[in-house]
């Protein structure tokens, strides 16, 4: 029988728009959208490399929640308000991902607020970053 867990992280949105921040369907893990807001001050910083930076603490902290790790993530899509701001933003991801190498899609669509500078999904599988990885390059 498949087993599905639903996290929410206390964000209020989450309860106003009624979804979780992450959905588990067994070692499968969707983190929703997250952006740069701490949780525990609620403060939003301006700087773009400070918000990236918490966005990643946010969606570790989240997936940590179901035993699981930045390392486990296979799939990203990266939401810049910004195209200014790219750059910045996946020089971060780069430092934050090296070696793990998911899958991405970078966009620079409007975000829900003009404060949002950059927001970010992941889609995790459990235990993957412990697995045996095979790494190919394709030649053009």
């Amino acid at each position: 029988m498949v087993k599905i867990v639903k996290v929410k992280s206390g964000n209020k949105l989450e309860e106003t728009s009624s979804y979780s921040r992450i959905v588990m369907v067994d070692d499968w893990i969707f983190v929703s959208n997250t952006a740069g807001r701490n949780p525990l001050t609620k403060d939003i910083p301006a700087d773009v490399s400070e918000q990236t930076r918490q966005v990643f603490a946010n969606i570790e902290r989240a997936l940590q929640g179901v035993n699981a790790s930045l390392a486990d993530v296979i799939s990203t899509r990266v939401f810049i308000q910004n195209p200014e701001d790219t750059p910045t933003v996946m020089g971060i991801f780069g430092n934050v991902f090296r070696n793990v190498d998911p899958t991405t899609t970078v966009t620079c669509p409007p975000l829900g607020s003009s404060v949002y500078k950059v927001e970010i999904e992941v889609t995790a599988y459990r235990g993957s970053g412990q697995a045996e990885v095979e790494r190919l390059t394709l030649s053009p």
